[in-house]
Parts: C-alpha cells; sequence; structure tokens
C-alpha cells in the first residue's frame, strides 16, 4: 500500500494532487447498501484491503438513510448525505449537490439510499479498474480497484437472491459474492456492517442496531459473519432477560437455550442461564451446570459469591451453598 500512495502522490494530474489529503483514506473497496421493505432497517457494509474500513466507507442515521463513501473516500459525503436526506432530498439530489461542489468527484466513487428505498450511486472516472456499480429500490452495491468485473454483478445477484431473510445477512451475502468474484486486488484486511431502524430513535446513542467491525483480519468476511451470528447469539440472550421480567420461565429457558446452542462453548451464556435458573427456584439444575463452568474457570465460582451482595441472586444460604460446590 506504501507503494501505491507514493504512485498516487507523485501523480501530477491535477484533479488527483488537489484530492489527496492525510484525513482522506484511501479506501478502494467494495460495499453495499440496502434496505429491507418489511421492516423498514437500512444497513450498510463493506470490506477492503485497508486497516478499519468501517470507520471510514459507511454511514447510517434511523430514520434518515445510509451512505458509503469509497475510493479516495471523502468522509464528508457521509455527513452532509445524511444530513441533506433528514432534511428531505433524495438521494440523487443530494449526491448531485455534493458532488458539484467536490474538485475530485471523478476519484470518488459514494452511494446514498433513504428510508423510502430511493438510491443513487456515482463512480467518478479516475476511479481505480474494475470500477463499477449498480443500484435500484432498496439497494445498491458498488466497487473500485477490483481483481475482476464482475463483483457488482456479483453482489446485486446475491442480494436479491436473499429476499426473506434479515437485512444483515443479506448484506454479508453480498460481501461474500463479491470476494467470491475476485474482490479487491490487493486482498483483504478489514469489514464492517451498521444496521439501522427505519424510523427515527429518541436515544442517540441507540441510533444503531447493529455496529460491528473487523479492523485487521486476514479473513474480515469470515470473522464479520462469525460476530454477526454471536450478535444473534446474544439477541437471545437479551430476549431470555426480558422474560425473566414478565415471569415466563418456559420461554426465557427457549431463548437461553436458543443461545448456547449456537456458541456452545460461551461460558457467560451458560452462567447467566444457571443464575436464572437459581433465581427461580431451581438451584440445584442451577449447580450442575455451574459445575461445569467451574470446571473450566473457577473465577465464575467467585463471581457467583460476590451475586447475592448486590441482589442478582436471591437464594437461601443453603442455595448457594449447593451453588458453590
Amino acid at each position: 500500500m506504501k507503494k501505491l500512495l507514493y504512485l498516487l502522490l507523485t501523480i501530477t494530474t491535477p484533479a488527483w494532487a488537489q484530492v489527496y489529503k492525510a484525513t482522506e483514506p484511501l479506501a478502494h473497496t467494495f460495499s453495499i447498501i440496502a434496505r429491507d421493505p418489511a421492516t423498514g432497517q437500512m444497513a450498510a457494509a463493506v470490506q477492503s484491503h485497508w486497516f478499519s474500513v468501517g470507520t471510514s466507507v459507511i454511514w447510517g442515521k434511523s430514520g434518515v438513510g445510509v451512505v458509503a463513501t469509497q475510493s479516495f473516500t471523502n468522509k464528508s459525503y457521509g455527513a452532509f448525505g445524511l444530513q441533506l436526506m433528514q432534511n428531505g432530498v433524495v438521494p440523487q439530489q443530494a449526491l448531485n449537490q455534493l458532488l458539484a461542489k467536490d474538485a475530485g468527484r471523478e476519484v470518488r466513487q459514494v452511494a446514498f439510499l433513504n428510508t423510502k428505498g430511493q438510491s443513487a450511486v456515482y463512480t467518478g472516472k479516475q476511479c481505480i479498474a474494475y470500477a463499477t456499480d449498480r443500484h435500484g429500490a432498496n439497494y445498491s452495491v458498488q466497487s473500485n480497484m477490483m481483481l475482476t468485473d464482475k463483483v457488482c454483478a456479483a453482489m446485486e445477484q446475491a442480494f436479491l437472491k436473499s429476499t426473506g431473510q434479515p437485512l444483515a445477512e443479506r448484506v454479508v451475502a453480498s460481501l461474500k459474492a463479491a470476494q467470491a468474484a475476485g474482490g479487491d486486488i490487493r486482498g483483504r484486511q478489514s469489514a464492517a456492517l451498521i444496521v439501522v431502524s427505519g424510523t427515527p430513535v429518541k436515544e442517540s446513542w441507540n441510533d444503531k442496531l447493529i455496529d460491528l467491525r473487523v479492523d485487521d483480519n486476514p479473513n474480515p468476511i469470515v470473522e464479520l459473519d462469525r460476530l454477526l451470528k454471536l450478535q444473534r447469539a446474544y439477541e437471545h440472550m437479551n430476549n431470555g432477560d426480558l422474560n425473566v421480567e414478565k415471569h415466563n420461565m418456559p420461554k426465557a429457558m427457549a431463548e437461553y437455550t436458543a443461545a448456547e446452542r449456537m456458541f456452545p462453548a460461551n461460558l457467560e451464556m451458560q452462567y447467566w442461564h444457571a443464575i436464572t435458573l437459581a433465581n427461580n427456584h431451581r438451584a440445584r439444575e442451577a449447580s450442575v451446570m455451574l459445575k461445569h463452568i467451574y470446571a473450566k474457570d473457577a473465577n465464575w465460582r467467585e463471581l457467583t459469591r460476590r451475586l447475592p451482595k448486590v441482589g442478582q441472586l436471591t437464594v437461601t444460604p443453603a442455595e448457594l451453598q449447593l451453588l458453590l460446590q
């Protein structure tokens, strides 16, 4: 990458010299932005041979839209694009406004999508081949510096064929298809995924439904897929907790079991399942689970000792001794 950077900095073409800045990452990459018309959710996902690509390329805001800005990345397209769409400007007009003010437009690759599923995409004439894009209702795929010219077609096909699956899984499937079609000519390094709601949220700190990043990994899409599965497992755990609060123990146990089946080696999932059993007068069942957990890591036994003091474990002294065995 250092050799590429040196070459780009020594090119005398005015348009290129004008746009490179240390604050503008050279995120040559492939990405997808998409919307699920059934849920209204919107997603953006990306992979690149560039460190921490998710911090630069993909942007999203609940109730507004999603953006991908790449090639010679200008991050302002993310912030300003979302602001324009929030103000009611449709994606194509918003994109046109920003491109008109950008002297480096010919090395940009940018895509916008709003809550209505309207999409717009632009690939500058000086983006490095293969640089293509495809878009339609509820999606846009875009790529530059690809090994082959088949990447965007593969991404589009994978997304359209996966209708009915959760949106996050669909966009990850699209990334996998891009890599299978050749992907980034330089290889792989990082990937990221965000999902936002189609309706605004009151708390800005809860804006993203999913926010996953793989900053440096030899197989970033594989790792991103694993993290997404882990997120789904923890969603089962959260649902289990909610059902405990509602005193629906059968449903809570079903949710905890579903989480553990997805990641059977995860001790924390097993542990809180056991504590929930103990708090619901099933200490003997809980003790069996806890013995297996303690055998793998004795620190969990010490945690069990600390829980009664803060009200997280409400059992009799005799039951506590059983749980500590």
